[in-house]
């Protein structure tokens, strides 16, 4: 995985973020506060600002009282001009001198001398300008002889008091910022990161192979929730890995147990033709007859072993449409005694039947639920010694119809139940290569019943007894 640059990292962009939005925020408040500063200095009550022209022009004449050629701009900025005010001297000549050269310069020029024509009343006159402020004036006195007027404005923050304020506010708001950033890192962006670090990192395990890989859980937002969807998609990676392993065993254990049984009845076959071929065999009739009955036989058996496989196929794959309808119990009972009446007698085993009340009916495909009993029937007589019973029963229960066939032959031993109906799985390993069945009859019962949307299972008590049972869903 290639290292990503840290401008895109999703982290570095909400921290430095976060970062400028409070530095805005900081630099907001300081601009709020100046503001708040200036209005409160222009909010100063009349009177204040009376006294404040007074005594400027009170200092002002008497400078000029012992210096007649007073540099009267620059005395009135060293004195003044770091406070928040503006103040203009307006001789009666017409000069104007201020603290703060302004554009409105002549408009309060023009003022002091309309105040100075009414009679110079010791009272703030509101001037009308355009920034609609209070000016207080007062007159200014050089040996007690009127020679101009003092003006002051309110105004906003000097220059002095910017510079004493502002950097401690800029060390306050690196402050805040560096212990906000810090705060903010340790306390969200970090367990964040590591969060999404052990998420990105389960991540890549799982797409290297490790099945295993699993992201980090905790708290219950958003993360835990992108977690868990990861969680759940690797254990559904690893259930699914693990079926396809299994599915991969079967399919290579199915492919080697058609090729072994196959290779019995062909091996038999090609012997048995290679010795008829023979020039110079000398054998009578009758045994020429016998090996030509053998290779019939093996014939037959491999067709068996091959039509089981192909109808074992379509089942699986669902191929084929199964004809359901509501079936009488006692006609497929009948049916299945009557296929095997005869190897019964022989055997002289009992076969026998019984249907419960409430079972009469089953719903199923004709064909294909006779086959299964036959199968199973068949299996049945085939263990059950001389002397033995084979039962086909019906009951009902629990919304599904039950069929079982039952047998007091020599059991199934308790090992080889769970994999009795896998495919040419024989309980006694030598019947392998013999005629006493393809090994598919069970697989076929299993796939036709599970067909139908039911379950067949099977118990065993060697010596005793055998149950196979068949529960169908009732419509």
């Amino acid at each position: 995985m290639s290292e990503r640059a840290w401008y895109r990292s999703i982290y570095w962009r909400i921290a430095i973020g976060f970062i400028l939005f409070l530095a805005v925020m900081l630099v907001l408040q300081g601009g709020l506060f100046l503001w708040i500063v200036a209005r409160s200095d222009g909010a100063l009550p009349p009177s204040v600002l009376v006294e404040f022209a007074s005594v400027i022009a009170s200092d002002v004449g008497n400078e000029i009282e012992q210096n007649p050629k007073l540099d009267i701009t620059g005395y009135i900025r060293r004195q003044y001009g770091q406070m928040p005010r503006r103040i203009f001297v307006v001789m009666t000549d017409g000069r104007v001198f201020a603290t703060h050269p302004v554009a409105h310069t002549a408009v309060i020029a023009s003022g002091a001398k309309e105040w100075i024509a009414k009679g110079g009343p010791a009272e703030v006159e509101t001037v009308p300008l355009r920034f609609g402020r209070l000016i207080a004036f007062s007159r200014l006195l050089v040996n007690d002889v009127p020679v101009g007027v003092v003006a002051v404005q309110p105004g906003g923050p000097s220059f002095r008091v910017l510079r004493e304020i502002v950097p401690t506010m800029l060390l306050m708001v690196g402050i805040l910022m560096l212990g906000g950033t810090a705060l903010a890192a340790l306390l969200i962006f970090g367990p964040v990161n590591r969060r999404l670090k052990g998420l990105e990192d389960a991540a890549g395990r799982l797409g290297g192979g490790d099945l295993d890989a699993r992201a980090p859980v905790g708290g219950g937002d958003e993360i835990t929730a992108v977690a868990n969807a990861f969680n759940r998609m690797a254990d559904d990676l690893a259930t699914r890995a693990a079926q396809l392993q299994a599915s991969d065993r079967v399919r290579r254990q199915l492919f080697a147990d058609v090729s072994h049984e196959l290779m019995t009845p062909l091996t038999a076959i090609r012997g048995y033709v290679e010795t008829l071929a023979l020039p110079d065999l000398k054998a009578d009739e009758a045994t020429r007859r016998r090996y030509l009955d053998i290779v019939e036989q093996e014939t037959l058996r491999l067709e068996a072993i091959v039509g089981d496989l192909l109808d074992l196929a379509r089942l699986e794959a669902g191929g084929g449409t199964l004809k359901r309808q509501d079936l009488r119990v006692e006609h497929l009972f009948a049916r299945v005694a009557a296929r095997h009446e005869r190897q019964s007698l022989e055997s002289r085993v009992t076969f026998t039947t019984c249907i419960e009340p409430g079972a009469e009916i089953v719903n199923g495909d004709p064909d294909r639920l006779e086959q299964a009993l036959q199968n199973l029937a068949a299996n049945a007589l085939r263990y059950t010694p001389t002397g033995g019973r084979v039962e086909l029963r019906a009951s009902a229960g629990d919304g599904h119809s039950i069929l079982q066939v039952r047998d007091t032959g020599r059991g199934i031993p308790l090992e080889h139940v769970p994999m009795i109906f896998d495919r040419f799985y024989k309980v006694d390993a030598s019947r392998s290569g013999t005629t006493a069945g393809s090994g598919l009859g069970l697989s076929i019962v299993k796939a036709i019943v599970e067909r139908h949307g039911g379950t067949i299972s099977v118990s065993s008590r060697p010596g005793v007894e055998t149950v196979f049972e068949i529960r169908l869903p009732r419509p």
